[in-house]
């Protein structure tokens, strides 16, 4: 019991120094951000938000809405990647993109590893609004066979790891050959992984989903 109370202090006391640290983070209650929502903008991408869900590494529902929301240039370069592989009769599935900070240290007290989870000490790209997680859908909206399942914390999910079905290889090598020409940053340790080459631009944002008001 104390050593719960002491990891729920030091959670506590951590969320109030970076707060007051001087980084760019927006917490403001107007809720503006420059975001927009990807279902608004291309509906033909399906939406498959897994921490709006039990359904995640965490086990635990952590967003109180199934959006993706990500920045208004990381969006349109999702969706010159969505025209592009409905060219191949394929498409999108998003699992997720803006995260607010706070959700970020809660995946951080579970696991503490930069390889799998950013430490929210300095931010993940997801907290930005940059990044964002997708695999591979058919025109019927069936998931193809990739390497491993989302959030799979495990050397298969590498974009090194080779020990795989044919299948499995080429459909990661085509999401991530369609997500690279429109410029965006494959993560090594993450197949479904994508960050903005921007990303550096777009300040943190601790703005509860429900809360954001999209211009």
């Amino acid at each position: 019991m104390i050593k719960s109370l002491n990891k729920s202090f030091i959670f506590a006391f951590f969320l109030v120094i970076f707060a007051c640290s001087g980084n760019p983070l927006l917490t403001n209650s107007s809720g503006r951000a420059d975001l927009v929502e990807i279902a608004q903008l291309d509906s033909t991408i399906v939406i498959d938000i897994r921490y709006a869900t039990e359904n995640n590494f965490m086990g635990e529902k952590l967003y109180p809405l199934a959006k993706c929301l990500l920045r208004r240039e990381t969006a349109q370069r999702l969706l010159r990647v969505q025209n592009a592989l409905r060219q191949q009769g394929l498409g999108l599935k998003i699992w997720d993109g803006y995260r607010p900070l706070s959700v970020q240290w809660k995946m951080w007290q579970k696991v503490s590893d930069p390889n799998y989870v950013a430490n929210p000490q300095k931010g993940s790209k997801h907290n930005r609004g940059g990044a964002v997680d997708v695999t591979l859908v058919d025109a019927q909206g069936n998931e193809l066979e990739m390497p491993t399942g989302y959030d799979d914390f495990s050397q298969r999910a590498h974009r090194d790891f080779m020990d795989l079905s044919a299948e499995a290889i080429r459909h990661r090598q085509i999401l991530e050959q369609a997500m690279s020409e429109v410029g965006f940053i494959p993560l090594p340790t993450e197949w479904w992984h994508f960050d903005d080459p921007e990303w550096e631009k777009f300040e943190l944002l601790d703005i509860p989903l429900e809360k954001i008001k999209l211009r």
